[in-house]
């Protein structure tokens, strides 16, 4: 770093963030209902948006700055290991195509919001229904904090905040307003304001990163340099090269598997889904989401470049930006820290208004307040999506910055004990609830207590990868976790379905799961509470 303010690449870095704000609080207008006070407005922005909107909101929701500066991060730390960011990607396109447009279809005509909403009604339990809320809620809010960290990390290296020795308060103001903003448009403008801002994140995203895999090369003499800068330093690290060693390979197999698999069971990736204006524009969107995965790939490339530009940093987090702020005009500098920062705001209002859909629905009208209106369920969210980013805040400010990291690996594990009520649910009502809840418990007990008992690179705890017990292998501990979880699930359903355990009721129809929105007699059926509400269907 060069230790003071880069104050070419901050003028262009205000300038972007100033033009995303005003288009943040503009949103509200974009598309507006007559009566904005449900959750299917503030929530789902109306399940309004089509194709490319939808497009542009899963990718700016997916691939967000924790991406743009991890995924690299992890290429300059541990060699092509770090690649399995992108097989998984490939892995999860054609999985979702399967029971994305399934819940889709259902949640339309029932009015879901959330996927314990979907749970809930599929299988008659609200026990269920809120483990998988709390589950939801456990796993975002590291993956908030992330995105926190993502903007903290481009203002460290443009040199802004001041040294070590600043006071606390100047040194985090910049992140403080960053966070002020972002939760003041999310509470005016809910999901249309990351909808819109989406196309700018994303289109400054491409543009860094094409320019990126052409400009950098030929400023360091080419690939051929450079992957065998990064072959030498790996070889001397004694890691045997850029490949990962024969033991790793299944960690790398089964991280990409588990982490497909987890994915779309975060509530960010639903409430993006879930705001989509027919069933054919999911099917559409699994289609053209791989583009993403091919600027995936090129950007983890940065990670060889940052080893052959000689990018030295004490936390591997700042070695993109530091690459950026070596190799690029600092204009062009300001451009590509406005990326990652814009980068972060998407996806973190995302995740909030789905973390507070979650609490409203799963948790506030369902156990405190069930006679709740529409408005009221509106209000409610608004405000815990501020609650949300401000624990978010604590934990960026209050905590170690690899404390987050290994909390949101720890979150992906928690994350993948829902699929089996979720996707499992789209396609058979044979699991009992029961089972299904224990097996949760299950997974979600021995996730985190392996977890916890195996080092990651930088703590003593949460490391992601262990032994796979009865295998010998060294496999990613969620799969294993989930694999325990079926298990349960499928034994304690065949002894309950033999005892004759009473079920709950399922409220959804076979056909439910097919509707769409332009077919004759499909409405969305609310609540006895909120029908006739207003803003209600």
């Amino acid at each position: 770093m060069n230790g003071g303010v880069n104050g070419v690449a901050l003028a262009v870095f205000i300038f972007f963030f100033v033009a995303v704000t005003v288009m943040g609080f503009l949103a509200a207008r974009w598309r507006a209902a007559e009566n904005a006070n449900n959750l299917d407005e503030w929530g789902l922005g109306g399940r309004s948006f089509g194709t490319w909107i939808t497009w542009f909101l899963l990718g700016g929701d997916l691939y967000t700055a924790y991406t743009f500066v991890a995924v690299p991060a992890a290429i300059y730390a541990t060699g092509a290991a770090g690649f399995f960011a992108v097989p998984y990607t490939i892995l999860v396109y054609p999985l979702i195509f399967t029971f994305l447009p399934r819940l889709w279809s259902v949640s339309h005509k029932h009015g879901y919001v959330t996927t314990s909403d979907f749970v809930r009604g599929r299988f008659g339990s609200k026990g269920l229904s809120l483990a998988v809320a709390i589950t939801g809620i456990l796993a975002t809010m590291p993956y908030i904090a992330l995105q926190l960290v993502g903007i903290q990390a481009v203002l460290d290296v443009m040199g802004v905040g001041g040294g070590e020795n600043t006071n606390w308060f100047i040194k985090d103001l910049p992140l403080l307003i960053a966070f002020g903003v972002l939760a003041a448009y999310t509470y005016s403008s809910g999901l249309r304001a990351p909808a819109l801002i989406a196309f700018v994140k994303d289109t400054l995203i491409y543009i860094v990163i094409a320019v990126a895999i052409i400009y950098i090369p030929i400023k360091l003499g080419g690939f051929d340099d450079i992957f065998s800068a990064a072959n030498d330093k790996f070889t001397k690290a004694g890691a045997g090269g850029l490949a990962p060693a024969a033991e790793g390979q299944w960690a790398y197999g089964t991280l990409a598997l588990g982490s497909a698999l987890a994915l779309f069971m975060y509530p960010h990736s639903i409430t993006a889904t879930l705001s989509s204006r027919s069933r054919e524009v999911i099917r559409r969107n699994t289609t053209i989401l791989p583009l993403y995965s091919l600027m995936l790939g090129l950007l983890a490339l940065l990670g060889f470049m940052a080893i052959a530009a000689g990018v030295t940093v004490e936390n591997g987090q700042l070695a993109i930006p530091q690459l950026f702020e070596d190799m690029f005009p600092d204009w062009f500098t300001g451009v590509a820290f406005a990326a990652i920062g814009i980068g972060a705001l998407v996806p973190a209002a995302i995740m909030s208004i789905a973390a507070a859909n979650l609490f409203t629905r799963n948790i506030y009208k369902d156990f405190l307040r069930p006679n709740a209106t529409a408005e009221e369920e509106t209000k409610v969210s608004k405000l815990v999506s501020l609650l949300v980013k401000v624990g978010a805040l604590i934990f960026v400010l209050g905590m170690d910055k690899t404390v987050a990291i290994n909390f949101q690996l720890l979150g992906g594990i928690w994350i993948l004990q829902t699929f089996p009520a979720l996707v499992g649910g789209l396609f058979t009502r044979w699991f009992h609830r029961w089972a299904l809840l224990a097996g949760w418990a299950v997974g979600m007990v021995y996730g985190t207590w392996k977890a916890y008992d195996t080092p990651s690179g930088t703590q003593k705890h949460f490391g992601n990868t262990a032994d796979v017990p009865g295998i010998g292998e060294i496999g990613y501990i969620g799969l294993t976790a989930f694999v325990l979880n079926v298990v349960v699930t499928v034994v304690l359903t065949l002894i309950l379905r033999a005892v004759k355990a009473p079920d709950g009721v399922d409220e959804t129809s076979s056909a439910d799961y097919k509707a769409d929105a332009g077919d004759p007699g499909v409405q969305v059926d609310l609540p006895p509470a909120t029908a006739g509400a207003p803003g209600g269907h």
